[in-house]
């Protein structure tokens, strides 16, 4: 099917995964046409027609955004998973987590079970760069009881951080995975919000 494409299908198609795949979202027409300056939303939508004509895209009735792949209709397996925010992978930081979107996850190649009850996190810092998580990465943690040695988001004493869930003498304590940070024992509270179970890496 590809071969039957021209240069500039081929590089919306490409845009339409790339923006999906970091988003989670679609594009608009508007965005395509910003995108490729091209001079209308009628230039975008007429290539948008023409790859559906070839059978690349599947297009919704009046949605904006409602464009699918079609191999996508076929894994039963994709997952609406919300983002919240940022969290610091760092010192602890006073952050209020507030919802940015979500990401449209194919959980079956991840090995996360379709009901876990689950959300995403945008990295920033350096504190986990020893367990492969590095500033601008996406983590998707599962809501549930943390086990000695899992990765976490926790709220410590009021602030929210990323780091490895840990307990020494039946008192539980949060470390880094860079040498650099000390680690975190709470004085007052230790609240885990999720546990660790993938990362998604956005190509630079």
């Amino acid at each position: 099917m590809q071969n039957q494409l021209t240069q500039r299908q081929e590089e919306i198609v490409e845009y339409l995964r790339m923006i999906q795949r970091t988003t989670g979202y679609m594009p608009s027409t508007r965005e395509i046409q910003h995108f490729f300056g091209f001079a209308s939303q009628t230039a975008a939508m007429s290539h948008l027609r023409a790859l559906e004509r070839k059978g690349v895209i599947q297009r919704g009735a009046n949605k904006a955004r409602a464009v699918t792949f079609p191999e996508e209709l076929d894994r039963a397996q994709i997952v609406d998973i919300p983002i919240y925010g940022r969290i610091a992978a760092g010192l602890a930081q006073d952050v209020e987590p507030q919802r940015e979107g979500c990401l449209s996850i194919d959980v079956a190649s991840l090995g996360i079970a379709r009901n876990a009850r689950t959300f995403a996190l945008r990295v920033r810092g350096d504190s986990m760069i020893d367990a492969h998580i590095c500033d601008g990465d996406t983590v998707i943690l599962e809501i549930r009881e943390p086990r000695k040695g899992d990765i976490v988001a926790a709220l410590i004493d009021g602030e929210t951080t990323l780091k490895r869930y840990l307990v020494t003498k039946g008192q539980p304590f949060l470390r880094a995975e860079n040498p650099d940070y000390p680690d975190l024992i709470p004085a007052r509270e230790l609240v885990i919000q999720g546990v660790f179970i993938a990362l998604l890496r956005h190509a630079a």
